[in-house]
Order: structure tokens, then sequence, then C-alpha cells
């Protein structure tokens, strides 16, 4: 539903390479091509001339290349225009015009978002046309370039409005202003309205201001196009946390009963980190701190736990910045900073200790860190990723005030959270003595592993590494490969469920030490071999288990490994799902084809005329070295899926509910959803 959201891939082979398979020997041999055979090649397909040079006209360009702008055409992607559509309705907000915003998801598969802001300007622009048909029409604009409209936004670039205009079937628009409502409407990003003398024309009068937008999207552009309404209440629910003054009223009407939701969150943030914690025992009540510094506002939220482990959030004029960036650091560094300081004054920490570490100072901590930027700089139109120094700066001067302002009144608390940087030290130095040396030593070294067929090249950017479930499996794999640039590390049954077990046992654990010691990376932070994704020996960590229930624990369980001890793995978009076949059609007549699901198999029956022979595999073991390398080794014919977050806290949330041992949760989760299960081909 949310948490590990997988995307389908065809990644091409190596440029200068054919692999050749004899199926019937299960011998698969290699054939190099010359240099001067690849150089003919280009001469014949690659003229470089003025005419082919391409100009993409509009909003073209977006339809043609759409992850530039929205990050995907997966599931993530799709919520992604509503995100849009919305922050530019908070930005008006933030801006003190709109208090009220209506998100419905139609029964057509569309969705509407209407706000009760000032409304879109509808106004001759200088480009001769009506300021509204620009925004919805233009690349690169909007109001929010300078500051003379919007002091702080999330939406800077220009291109939220119109991207979603480019990636709908239509978009349809209202806007009350001044005094009437005017109309447009779009297909496809095209309008198909015309223009009064330049401007839109007026559905009639109003004595309301605001803008409302349906829009369905494109299924020409999009793997799926019905909306994950369990993501976009979350992304409400978050964004009424962050803006206390703003009510957002959601409404379903695409199921039997329409479902309505009210949001709006008097608390704030001191909210959203009661809702985060509210299955934790908490170790001291929410701390909030707000102050400026540059010209930037920081609010920030805290309280620690009695858990393992940290949970920060940091958000940039709204927007959730998934991967962190400046803001975080200028927190994280500040207060590690005081904490030690204080542990020092205390003497609780001796002349001759070490500080904390970050990772010791946040154990346990919940926090949500937001700040209000007049240009913020994200990387990517996604926003993932804050890079304005200024705001390390800022948040990290508001952050040491405040908090020696708050603790200097309240010791005891200071004491509690410094109790929590202890107990995760105290750990951290005994999984250090006791563990670092196992992940360390020869008899586990990345190229002396027994378990581990490693590739040839140390080039990380095109090696891979097939986890590959049993000896038998992994036997086939390790002759089908290539092995110049793919490794082969078989894994013996299940693996330790992560969630359910403590940490000593999952450092003991003789599958999970293989594992990190061949990606080389390191593991999670705190416990003397931190991980760094700069080290990482592999560009592709390819899941290749059986296609059956069993295959698919398996992949369950290493994607908890890695999403709660090596989550950059899955953020920078490392981890991916093998997709074996289930069938193979052999015809009496005509090509042999692999099928990978039911549903594929059933396309066949109805598409194929003659009699054929159908084989089912099991399990990979029961493959040949050729079909393997054919069906799933492959990069010219495989079928890969990229394992994807869409919300953090929500993955988090799901991954302990559903890996846990709290059983009743789990199975209410499974009814509620039931309806929505859909195997993801």
């Amino acid at each position: 539903m949310f948490c590990l959201r997988a995307k389908r891939i065809h990644k091409g082979a190596k440029s200068d390479k054919i692999r050749r398979t004899d199926t019937s020997a299960g011998i698969c041999r290699s054939e190099i091509r010359t240099r001067t055979e690849r150089k003919s090649d280009m001469v014949e397909k690659n003229t470089y001339d003025a005419g082919s040079i391409s100009v993409l006209e509009g909003l073209e360009a977006v339809r043609k290349r759409p992850g530039m702008y929205i990050g995907s055409v997966s599931g993530k992607g799709l919520n992604h225009l509503i995100y849009e559509i919305v922050d530019n309705a908070v930005d008006e907000h933030l801006a003190g015009y709109c208090d009220t915003i209506r998100v419905t998801l139609e029964k057509d598969g569309s969705c509407t978002v209407s706000d009760n802001g000032r409304g879109i300007p509808v106004g001759m622009h200088e480009k001769g046309m009506s300021a509204a048909r620009l925004v919805f029409t233009t690349l690169h604009a909007g109001g929010k370039f300078d500051n003379s409209s919007y002091k702080t936004s999330g939406g800077l670039h220009g291109v939220g409005s119109s991207v979603v205009n480019a990636l709908s079937v239509f978009m349809d628009v209202e806007i009350s202003r001044e005094g009437y409502v005017h109309h447009d409407r779009y297909e496809r990003g095209i309008p198909v309205i015309e223009l009064e003398d330049g401007l839109l024309p007026k559905l009639g009068k109003t004595k309301t201001t605001g803008t409302k937008i349906n829009f369905l999207p494109d299924g020409e552009i999009f793997e799926k196009t019905r909306f994950k309404g369990e993501e976009v209440k979350s992304r409400l629910h978050e964004t009424a946390y962050l803006n206390p003054n703003l009510t957002i009223y959601y409404e379903d009407q695409r199921g039997e009963t329409p479902e309505q939701l009210t949001f709006h969150e008097t608390e704030g943030i001191r909210g959203f980190v009661h809702a985060l914690n509210k299955n934790a025992e908490t170790v001291c009540d929410i701390i909030y701190f707000q102050g400026e510094s540059e010209g930037i506002i920081v609010e920030a939220a805290f309280q620690y736990t009695n858990e393992f482990h940290e949970n920060v959030l940091g958000f940039c004029n709204n927007i959730y910045n998934a991967e962190g960036g400046a803001h975080l650091t200028g927190f994280k560094t500040t207060f590690t900073s005081v904490i030690n300081q204080y542990a020092r004054e205390l003497g609780i920490l001796k002349e001759k200790d070490a500080n904390f570490t970050g990772t010791d100072v946040r154990n346990g901590m919940t926090a949500v860190i937001s700040v209000k930027h007049p240009a913020p700089r994200f990387e990517g139109q996604t926003k993932t990723k804050l890079d304005n120094q200024d705001a390390a700066r800022a948040t990290g001067k508001v952050t040491g005030d405040e908090i020696q302002l708050f603790f200097d009144k309240n010791l005891e608390t200071l004491k509690s959270v410094i109790g929590c940087a202890e107990k995760a030290a105290k750990i951290r130095k005994s999984e250090e003595r006791a563990k670092t040396n196992l992940l360390t030593k020869q008899k586990f070294s990345f190229d002396s592993n027994g378990k581990l067929a490693n590739c040839e090249s140390r080039d990380a950017s095109v090696c891979e590494i097939f986890i590959v479930e049993g000896d038998s499996a992994g036997g086939s794999a390790k002759t089908a490969r290539d092995r110049s640039f793919q490794a082969i590390l078989p894994i013996r049954g299940k693996i330790l469920n992560v969630e359910k077990a403590s940490i000593d046992k999952v450092l003991a654990n003789a599958e999970i030490k293989t594992m990190i010691n061949a990606f080389g990376c390191g593991f999670s932070e705190g416990y003397g071999n931190d991980f760094d994704i700069s080290k990482l020996r592999y560009d592709k960590i390819i899941i290749m288990a059986d296609a059956d229930v069993d295959g698919a624990h398996i992949s369950t369980l290493l994607l908890t490994l890695f999403y709660r001890f090596m989550p950059e793995l899955i953020f920078e978009g490392h981890v991916y799902l093998a997709m074996p076949p289930l069938y193979k059609a052999i015809p009496a007549r005509g090509q042999e084809e692999y099928l990978y699901d039911d549903a594929a198999l059933e396309k066949y029956r109805k598409r194929h005329k003659g009699s054929f022979t159908l084989q089912r595999y099991k399990g990979l073991g029961e493959m040949d070295a050729g079909q393997l390398w054919e069906t799933t080794l492959d990069p010219d014919s495989r079928i890969l899926k990229r394992v994807e977050i869409e919300d953090a806290r929500m993955a988090s949330d799901v991954t302990e509910m559903l890996m846990g041992t709290d059983v009743p949760p789990r199975k209410a989760f499974i009814y509620e959803h039931a309806k929505d299960a859909e195997l993801d081909v």
C-alpha cells in the first residue's frame, strides 16, 4: 500500500557485449564485439547534424520526460500531482489569504482541489494572454520568483500547475476573483476554451474568492491512475500539523460509502510529534521552540522515547524533505554539541571520556523540524533535500539559543535526555567490542567469503549482486551469471526478522553479517561500523527469490533489514526485486514464451490458437543456467522492480505493524485493505 513501492524497469545490457545462451546444454558463452564493429554500427545508426536537433514546444517536454518533474510515473509520481496543486493552495495560506482547502477524489478517477485564497490572477499579462492561462501552459511561470506576492512558499520553480496540466487527460479550472467566476479547460495540456479578448470567459458572478482545479491523470503517462487514498490522507494530515490555522477537508467518493475527513491540528507540530509517538513509551514531555535568524523562521518539536532508534523529520515551507538537508544538519550538529557541553558540566562525561556521538544523542528522539525560508534551494523539482547553507546556520543558532534556555530551567528533563545518550553509548561501545571484529574478520571479508561468488570488476557503478534463495538456485545462478559484473550471494532459508529482534541478535546473525561485509558500506550508525553509502560495492542489490509465498516472505524480511538498518540503499535507488517467470509456454509451432504470472498465462491462452505445453517453475532451482540467464539475469531481457519509499512516516508505522509482535493491528490492517490488494506486475 505505501511502504516499499516497486517500479518496473528494463535495463539495457553492456553496450560492448552480447550474451548468447545455449539452452540445450545449459552453458553460457560470451562473445566480445570488436571495436571496429562497434564503430561501424555507430556510423550507420548515429547521424548527428542540424536535422538531429529537436525542439520540444510548450508542455511537450513534460510529457516526454515526466520523471524529471514529478520523480516517477509510479504511484508516487501520481500522488505528486495532487501535492503540487495542494502546495499552491498552502502557499496562499502562508501569505495570509487562505484558511480552507478541500481535496476530493472523484468517482471518475479525477481529483478536485479547491481553496478560498485570492484566486490565480486572471488579468492580461504582458505576454498578451490571461495570466492564469500563462500559469497553466508555460513552464517557469508563477508568482513566486520574488517576494512581492509570497514571502515564503513551497512552489518556487513555477512548474507545478503546468506539469499537472501536461500530465492530465483534462484539467478544468474555475477561478473566483474580482466578482466573477472565470473558467478554463485543457486536454493533455492544450487549451480547449477560446479566450475572449485574451481573457478567460466568465461563468457568472460571485462574492467569494479562490481557485478550484479538477484534473484526471493520463493513463498514457502513468503506470496506474488510481490515487492512493492512504498516502493522500497522510500528506494532508501532515500539512495540517504544519499549519495549525489551516483546515483541510478530504473526501473520497470512489467507494460504495464516501469517506469524509477533516484535518485541523491546533497543536501544530507538537501534535505531530505526539501522533508519531502514540504507541511508544515516552521518557519526557514534548519540547517545543520557535525562533528566527537570517530571515528564516525555525520551528521544532521533539520528544524522547524508550526505543533504540531515532525519527527526525525535516520540512521546508511545508514540503517534506525525505533526504533531509541543511536544516536537519544544523539542528543535529548543534543539539549534539549542546548535550555534550551539558554532560561535561554535570560531570556525566569525565575529562578522559569521549564525547557522545550524534547517534548517541538522538537515541530515542522523535523530532519535527520545520523552517520557513524566503528563497529555498532544493535538489530537484520533487524537493527531497534542502541545499541552503544559511538554513543550517539559522537552524543551528535558533536551536542552540532555545534549547539552552529550556534545559537551564528544566534540569530533570535534561538528565533524562542525557540518560538516553548514555544508554546508547554503552550499547554502542559494547557492540563495538563484541561485534565489530566479527564484521571485519578476514573470514567474512569481501573476497574470501565462502558463500559469495564475487564479480571480476571493482567498478561499483556497473556491478550488481544477486541475493539468491538457497544453494540450488545459487549454483545455477553462479553458472549462468556474467562473472565480469554479476556477483551471487546465496542465503539459507529465511533470515532473521529484525523488527522483532534485539540489536545483538541482528549483528550476530551469520546471514546478515555476510551481506554487510559483501556490500562493503557498513551498518546502521552507532555500532562501530557506521554506514557509508559511498563505499557500496554494487550499484544494484537484487533480491532474487522464488515466485511463491516463501519467496515473497524472504523478500519482505530482506527489505525490512535494509529499511531499518541500511535505509539509504532504498532511498538512493540501489535495491531491486528480480521477477522470475512462473511458466514457460512451449507451443507445437512457434516461439517459446516465458509468462510471469497467472494474468499473463490467461492472456496467452486467449491469443494462442494452437496447442502448447506448459512448464511451471516452482522455484529458481528448477531452471537450468541458460533459462535463468535468459529470464532473470540478462540485462537485455530481464524485468527488475526498483524498490521505492513513498511516505517515510507511513513506511515506518506500517513496517512496525506488519513485521512486529502485536497481532491485532496487523489483522485489522489486512482486513481493511484486502479489497485494495492487487498483483503489481
